[in-house]
């Protein structure tokens, strides 16, 4: 039957590989990619490099091209599941017929599967479908929220306390009342911009694990503007973003 490794590759760095994600690497016939553009060229080549660097035997790249979430959807959810399910039905049929019976294939995974990522949904709805017979494991990866973690040498939550890992879009509403720490990923409208809320510290990081990486940090009221400046200088530099940061709010001592 075939075989396919959900690889999380951590966030642009090719020494973040754990040993585990290398061993399963070394085991690959065929390796899997959307095409996100010319913009997303550099994620495409660091995923190259990544093979080149730790696959020692003959592979084949497959590129597949990548849709786009349709923006005419009635809501956000059912834009996603019409955009999750083309990049099902472009899976299933390169693993039909680039992946052939006992071979083994391999989806390398920004950052970690879990965190906010299609392709364990895909594989998952592929399996269920059973169009194409498929046994498929995951292999976890360093996560963006740890590289931020590490880079700005703090811990995600204070001593008892709880993180949250949330996007902009749900942090549009506000910051959440119940919580100190909340990590924000796949905030593309610097929604931290329009907090108002006093105490609150941010630590941001951009293009972690990369040549490109870019940290700032501070009260949030004082280093916001400059961190939305200096977030789309680079993005028009390098025609794409990927940033996180960590919101902290520092309550008063009684």
């Amino acid at each position: 039957m075939r075989k396919l490794f959900a690889i999380g590759i951590g966030t642009g760095s090719p020494e973040q590989l754990t040993l585990q994600a290398i061993q399963a690497l070394r085991q690959v016939d065929v390796v899997f990619v959307l095409d996100k553009g010319s913009e997303r060229a550099d994620l495409t080549r660091v995923r190259r490099e990544i093979c080149e660097r730790y696959i020692e035997r003959d592979y084949r790249w497959v590129e597949l091209q990548d849709s786009a979430r349709d923006p005419s959807a009635a809501s956000y959810l059912e834009g996603v599941e019409r955009w999750h399910e083309q990049r099902t039905r472009a899976y299933e049929q390169a693993f039909a017929d680039e992946l052939h019976e006992n071979a083994c294939g391999a989806i390398l995974v920004w950052g970690d599967p879990s965190l906010y990522d299609s392709t364990l949904r895909v594989l998952d709805s592929i399996a269920r479908r059973s169009h194409v017979a498929l046994q498929y494991e995951v292999i976890a990866g360093i996560s963006s929220p740890q590289v931020l973690a590490a880079r700005h040498k703090i811990s995600l939550h204070r001593v008892g306390g709880a993180v949250l890992i949330t996007t902009g879009r749900r942090l549009q509403s506000g910051f959440p009342k119940d919580v100190d720490d909340v990590v924000v990923m796949l905030d593309g409208e610097c929604v931290f911009q329009k907090l108002s809320e006093p105490g609150l510290e941010i630590y941001w990081g951009a293009y972690l694990g990369t040549a490109h990486e870019i940290l700032l940090a501070g009260p949030l009221d004082r280093v916001k503007d400059e961190i939305a400046r200096v977030r789309s200088a680079a993005r028009a530099e390098h025609g794409w973003i990927m940033d996180i940061y960590l919101l902290r709010r520092n309550r008063p001592q009684r």
